[in-house]
């Protein structure tokens, strides 16, 4: 019979401990996916990939290696598990490092409530290859479409487990089915791009396949012609689109990594206000049909809804069990890792309180200024919170849309952007970071 992943940690920490490790845990995950893609609806690629990694970490005292490898034969393993230990001998102290305690350890969680995984098969690959040919199809028939550069369609299904010398095992499965199109507007030096993509863990709740389609091609006819806008200060509205990049640049200042190490712009912000009053960001790693859900974290502790940001204050940092040790805290369940690294702070689901007014509402009340679609390259200062990135979108004048723009640069401070944003009501329930549009007075635009 063959190894399953719980069957290949279970095997890795006992080579760990038969190697003279002190303790270990380890992580096996296998899987399978299926990727078409289309041109002139002729087939143009088909991939499948089958694999299993896994990865060990062992301990010695206070100090701590890790290795990995997609070889699950027991030669392999009792070599891996001696390496690590070899590695730990020689690696330097970090009086942080170590496995929880059992006391800490999650246990009698509920994986059917989590639905992480569809139970419908397989989809043949005829029926991913028909979805992208209607992707396709449907933004080529839009008006003004000259080319489509991609049209896709995938599936994949996961098994995660992880295992340590504390007593903790367990792990569950994941699935996701996606569709994904790019198409283009105008010849020459005057094209334009843009896409559509939509993916769901259950297939069922995934939207058309044309319509995808047709709204990469409505989208890239609406940015044809696109201008530079004048320089100066002015309201921005990022779209729901990109608007999460925001919250991600609070969330990565909020890691306990960045805190321990002192090189964020939100350092000394316990308790304060981060976000406009009425607003709050709160974590739910146990959303159902979410694909970023999990009953547990890579350190197996439990995971639970919590407020990060609670009526606009910030209430704690992102911690795993070494970031939470060094800053004299609890960990709050948020450690994650792949096979080749040992665990390290991350979030999973996100939602930020949504406004009253619709997108809509908000470009009339900003009367003018930049919608943002989409951003290129990236300037932020971790230490101080200065922000500068490439942007695109759409100039408004009074309220309404004049022209597209591009070649553009967008520039502020995240603490201010943060603290005096106001959110519409747009947000996409289905992903992970629910974040509605944001509308941010008084940036800094350098176009013309």
């Amino acid at each position: 019979m063959s190894d399953t992943p719980e069957t290949l940690t279970a095997r890795l920490i006992d080579a760990a401990m038969k190697a003279g490790a002190e303790a270990a845990d380890a992580i096996a995950v296998d899987g399978t996916s299926l990727s078409i893609d289309v041109r002139g609806g002729v087939l143009e690629q088909a991939e499948r990939a089958e694999g299993t990694d896994i990865g060990l970490r062992v301990l010695l005292g206070r100090r701590q290696a890790c290795v990995s490898t997609s070889d699950t034969r027991d030669t392999t393993i009792a070599e891996m598990a001696q390496r690590a230990v070899a590695m730990a001998r020689e690696a330097p102290a970090d009086p942080f490092v170590g496995l929880a305690d059992p006391a800490q350890l999650a246990h009698g969680w509920n994986l059917d409530a989590l639905e992480l995984v569809d139970p419908a098969p397989e989809p043949d690959p005829a029926v991913l290859a028909d979805d992208a040919r209607r992707a396709e199809a449907a933004a080529r028939a839009v008006s003004g479409v000259t080319q489509v550069q991609s049209a896709s369609a995938g599936y994949g299904r996961q098994r995660i487990h992880l295992a340590a010398s504390n007593g903790f095992s367990g792990g569950y499965m994941r699935s996701e089915r996606g569709i994904s199109c790019v198409a283009i507007s105008g010849t020459g030096t005057g094209m334009e791009r843009d896409h559509d993509a939509e993916s769901r863990v259950f297939q069922c709740d995934l939207p058309d396949a044309a319509q995808i389609g047709r709204t990469a091609g409505e989208r890239a006819v609406a940015r044809a012609n696109p201008r530079r806008p004048r320089s100066g200060a002015f309201p921005v509205l990022f779209d729901e689109r990109i608007a999460a990049s925001l919250i991600g640049h609070l969330l990565a200042a909020i890691n306990g990594t960045a805190i321990a190490r002192g090189a964020s712009w939100l350092r000394d912000a316990m308790g304060e206000t981060v976000l406009p009053p009425g607003l709050s960001l709160i974590e739910d790693p146990l959303r159902p049909r979410i694909g970023g859900s999990r009953p547990f974290d890579a350190e197996g502790l439990a995971t639970a809804k919590r407020a990060i940001v609670e009526n606009g204050v910030l209430t704690g940092w992102v911690l795993d069990l070494a970031t939470a040790r060094k800053l004299g805290l609890e960990s709050t369940a948020n450690a994650a890792r792949g096979p080749s690294a040992p665990p390290a702070p991350a979030v999973s689901n996100v939602t930020l309180t949504p406004g009253a007014q619709s997108r809509g509402e908000l470009l009339r009340d900003m009367g003018t200024g930049l919608l943002v679609t989409s951003m290129i390259g990236s300037s932020i200062n971790a230490t101080t919170g200065d922000y500068s990135r490439g942007a695109s979108g759409f100039w408004v004048e009074n309220g309404e849309f004049a022209y597209p723009v591009n070649e553009c640069t967008i520039a502020g401070n995240l603490r201010d952007m943060l603290r005096g944003m106001v959110p519409a009501n747009d947000a996409q329930v289905h992903l992970s970071r629910r974040v509605p549009s944001l509308l941010v007075e008084g940036m800094t635009l350098a176009g013309e």
